[in-house]
């Protein structure tokens, strides 16, 4: 006889249920049909298996998630376990999206994490499907939801009880899943522009470490990454121990020179301390790829001038000495005349001693500390270019 209780739409592969919304009223004869275990109050409830940002919690056996398992990768046509905890997150303030992720596996920046400016963030792990990635970002492209693209991604699987996968979309729903052949301590939590998950954790602390960590911002985005992943490792992190780390963060037009959406990506391959070396990296990306705000600018001065001419001179610098001393044409004959590099603010007049000369010095000078990104105007300088040119000549 047909079940008159209106049911959640649902797909099936094998014992993987994926539930797209979830109805507290039809709870009773979905555990049924399913065989799955359910409790809810209120607009809240726990489903196995598929994490849901609409304050529906995929449970089996915890209250924090369904056990997950570690991912894989391909290595002379086997399979490799990657044993990994992640948080793919948006900036709710930016658009921004992001994955962080760290693992007791070898460069697990080149399995886990995948987004795309405007689309979504996806991290696939435990015995990973590195299909999910580009596949999964294709569907979101197409205006599937998180947990749509999960659905359809999951159904399609051939070793779905095996996986885990958490999605974020460009509007913040996220989704994360976990099959039941994945190893303990395994689960994820989401909310809000975030999905959190991790097996074989110490336990269910890892996750709630990230979770919590986002939850409570505080930070600007890429920095709350890493610090979640930090809430993670001080809670026991990966069982195994540590190795490698990950942080990819999108945004249009983030890259370098403005050419791609990669604002952030950086890659912690092997180190006893992956999470640390990445936060120190971040420092310096922040540093070598960020442009100021016009309202960050110093602008030049005679006095501020005779200092640069100063610093540059005893680092070699000085237009009188003659070119580069890096930089010179392969081809001078045919090089052609460069062209004038992007640059932050409106130029105003140089002053007395900052001659052209001067200024062709210094940005070339800029060129090869790789500072390029934070080019200024023509009489203003980033005063984080400043303190590195400072530094630098009090170290010659």
């Amino acid at each position: 006889m047909a079940d008159p209780t209106p049911r959640p739409s649902a797909l099936k592969s094998g014992s993987v249920d994926l539930v797209e919304s979830l109805d507290p009223a039809a709870v009773g004869s979905l555990t049924a049909s399913s065989g799955f275990r359910f409790s809810s109050g209120g607009n809240s409830c726990q489903v196995a298996q598929l994490f849901m940002s609409n304050s529906c919690t995929a449970a089996r056996g915890s209250s924090h998630g369904v056990r997950v398992g570690p991912a894989i990768r391909r290595n002379g046509g086997e399979e490799v376990r990657v044993v990994t905890y992640s948080i793919v997150a948006r900036d709710r303030t930016t658009g921004d999206l992001g994955v962080a992720v760290q693992s007791k596996f070898l460069a697990v920046g080149s399995v886990v994490p995948w987004a795309r400016a405007g689309v979504g963030a996806i991290a696939t792990q435990s015995y990973a499907n590195v299909g999910f990635g580009p596949d999964g970002l294709a569907l979101l492209a197409g205006g599937a939801t998180a947990t749509g693209a999960l659905a359809t991604l999951v159904e399609a699987d051939r070793l779905p009880e095996q996986r885990q996968v958490g999605i974020v979309d460009a509007h913040g729903a996220s989704a994360t899943y976990t099959g039941r052949s994945c190893f303990a301590w395994a689960g994820g939590r989401t909310g809000s522009d975030y999905a959190a998950q991790g097996n074989i954790l110490a336990g269910p602390a890892v996750v709630d470490g990230l979770a919590d960590t986002f939850e409570a911002g505080g930070l600007p985005f890429p920095e709350l990454l890493v610090a979640c992943l930090g809430a993670a490792d001080a809670a026991g992190g990966d069982r195994r121990g540590r190795q490698s780390a990950a942080l990819l963060v999108v945004r249009e037009g983030g890259g370098y020179g403005g050419g791609n959406d990669r604002w952030i990506d950086l890659r912690v391959d092997d180190h006893a301390d992956p999470v640390a070396e990445l936060a120190r990296l971040l420092d310096l990306t922040h540093l070598y790829m960020d442009r100021p705000t016009p309202a960050e600018l110093i602008a030049l001065d005679t006095a501020l001038a005779g200092e640069l001419r100063d610093h540059l001179g005893r680092l070699g610098w000085d237009p009188a000495t003659g070119g580069s001393p890096v930089f010179a044409p392969m081809w001078p004959d045919e090089a052609e005349s460069e062209q004038e590099r992007p640059s932050v603010g409106d130029p105003q007049p140089l002053p007395d001693g900052w001659g052209p000369a001067w200024q062709d010095r210094f940005l070339a000078w800029m060129a090869v500390e790789n500072l390029e990104e934070r080019t200024a105007a023509a009489g203003w300088i980033d005063p984080k270019v400043l303190a590195y040119l400072r530094d630098a000549a009090l170290k010659r």
